[in-house]
């Protein structure tokens, strides 16, 4: 239908997503059950930026208290995914966290913190136990290391194409290359005009735009949060071929699934797991920047790579792929769910951080419900995760 101005006037929804990354079609399907919704997304392609460039692990032991209670919520989600999801989703990949000596004192500290009934799965093991559990590990190094073996790696591609699935089958309706530029309020409806001229109309809009988010908040009405976005680099490296026969059957070793670890520095300078025929490495860089399609950073990949192979036997000499992504957080590093504390119809749904992919299932759940019934689900309250723990504005709210 085209309107009296010549643009296209699309059909009302009860609520729109903007954004197309795992947070929005995550919250989207979640929405659906009981509304008609609607996904925009910028970009000809979802999942572009920070979704589509995920190290694609669940990390019971990683991110704050918040972060950790969410991601457990998570679990029974990925080990049995309901029926749009197409296989499963994940596979074992204990995460192993080594010290060296001067790391040893932050590391135990980090074991204090994480370790207790709700991750009975985390232990601190011995330098030679470090290096059974992944023999790439140079001899000698590690003094100390936490080992979770509840860890695990995710698909994240059959994760988002499964909400993607699964909205659809709920009637959900995706428009690509529809980035919103601006909004006009009339009466209860939003009317989101996109790039192309089309209008778009909705009772609620949700703010999933990643990166985006307090770009989009603008364009509401509405006052940014503080999110930041932050670069992490990441680059593959091949395995290495001229080790001694000793070195090179570890290696054979680490890339069965006995073996696979994710490993990290305890000061959270490098890590690095097996990935495919090579390994996928990072230097673990969080640098401020703009919203925008990231790129690696050369002067952290020469960083990662002198820490790798002061720590590691992989004995990096290049590199055959690399890459960047934006993990967005707020000043508290919980992400920001609920609604805009001014703007009416506006519903935040932000600052996934590092761990949207992990905390996911729980999280667009509890974004749902929020919305619906202005309150988190039982299961998420009985963990001491709450509203106003969540809320945007919850830094003024505590002032």
């Amino acid at each position: 239908m085209t309107g009296s101005r010549g643009v296209q006037v699309n059909s009302s929804f009860d609520v729109i997503v903007i954004g197309g990354g795992i947070a929005g079609v995550s919250i989207a399907y979640e929405l659906a059950e009981h509304r008609s919704v609607a996904i925009v997304e910028r970009e000809s392609t979802l999942a572009f930026h920070t979704t589509g460039r995920s190290a694609a692990t669940f990390l019971e032991s990683y991110g704050n208290s918040t972060v950790r209670a969410i991601t457990r919520a998570s679990r029974d989600f990925f080990l049995s995914p309901p029926d749009f999801v197409d296989g499963p989703l994940i596979a074992d990949l204990p995460l192993l966290i080594v010290a060296n000596d001067t790391e040893v004192p932050g590391l135990r500290e980090q074991y204090r913190t994480v370790h207790g009934p709700a991750a009975s799965t985390i232990e601190l093991v011995n330098g030679a136990s470090a290096e059974a559990l992944n023999p790439m590990l140079r001899p000698g190094y590690t003094a100390l290391a936490m080992v979770d073996y509840g860890s695990l790696e995710l698909d994240v591609h059959g994760l988002h194409q499964g909400y993607l699935r699964g909205l659809r089958q709920r009637g959900g309706v995706v428009k690509r290359s529809a980035g919103v530029v601006a909004a006009r309020r009339e009466g209860s409806l939003w009317v989101l005009t996109d790039a192309a001229g089309n209008e778009h109309r909705a009772c609620t809009v949700v703010n999933a735009a990643g990166a985006w988010c307090d770009e989009v908040a603008t364009t509401f009405g509405a006052a940014p949060i503080g999110i930041a976005p932050l670069r992490r680099t990441a680059f593959m490296v091949p395995a290495p071929r001229d080790l001694p026969s000793a070195s090179a059957s570890a290696v054979n070793r680490t890339m069965t699934a006995v073996n696979r670890t994710m490993t990290m520095s305890a000061s959270e300078d490098f890590y690095f797991k097996p990935d495919g025929a090579g390994f996928l490495c990072s230097p673990a860089d969080e640098t401020l920047t703009m919203p925008s399609d990231a790129k690696p950073d050369d002067l952290e990949i020469a960083r990662a790579i002198e820490r790798l192979n002061e720590a590691t036997l992989l004995a990096v000499r290049s590199v055959s792929a690399s890459w960047a992504g934006l993990r967005s957080f707020t000043v508290d590093r919980s992400p920001a769910v609920g609604p805009d504390p001014t703007v009416d119809g506006l519903f935040w749904f932000a600052g996934q951080g590092g761990y949207g992919i992990q905390m996911a299932p729980a999280l667009a759940r509890a974004g749902a419900s929020l919305l619906a019934e202005g309150d988190l689900p039982d299961n998420l309250l009985a963990t001491g995760v709450t509203a106003a723990g969540l809320a945007p504005d919850r830094s003024a709210l505590a002032a």
